[in-house]
């Protein structure tokens, strides 16, 4: 039978989307380049997950929000920093979990996004 094998990409819509690629750049590292869009190479390791949520979940953030982008970082703690420092709307809340530790920011959309820090040596 024929199976998805992973996630191949994730694409946004945005009222400026210039405007969201230079935020992305500026204060999460992901730089479109030339065509707008950022390929990551997993060489070290590690998964993607996808999960389906009821649609009352609080977990996505706001209710109208179809979907939410979790992002891999080495350092959540000064990811938060600095998102903060820059004036992003960041969630005070931070989980810590068996998983990894996990924080929440919105970009200058209104969109939620998750950022994850995977347990060390993972």
């Amino acid at each position: 039978m024929a199976r998805v094998t992973g996630i191949g990409g994730v694409f946004l819509r945005a009222r400026d989307a210039a405007a969201l690629r230079a935020w992305y750049a500026e204060h999460l590292g992901i730089d479109g380049g030339d065509w707008g869009g950022k390929q990551f190479e997993w060489t070290a390791g590690g998964s993607t997950t996808w999960a389906v949520f009821d649609a009352d979940s609080e977990h996505l953030g706001d209710r109208g929000q179809g979907f939410m982008v979790n992002f891999r970082v080495d350092d959540l703690d000064a990811m938060l920093a600095r998102l903060r420092a820059a004036g992003a709307q960041v969630d005070d809340k931070v989980e810590d979990t068996d998983f990894g530790r996990f924080g929440w920011a919105h970009d200058i959309e209104g969109n939620r996004f998750e950022l994850w820090q995977p347990p060390a040596g993972q």
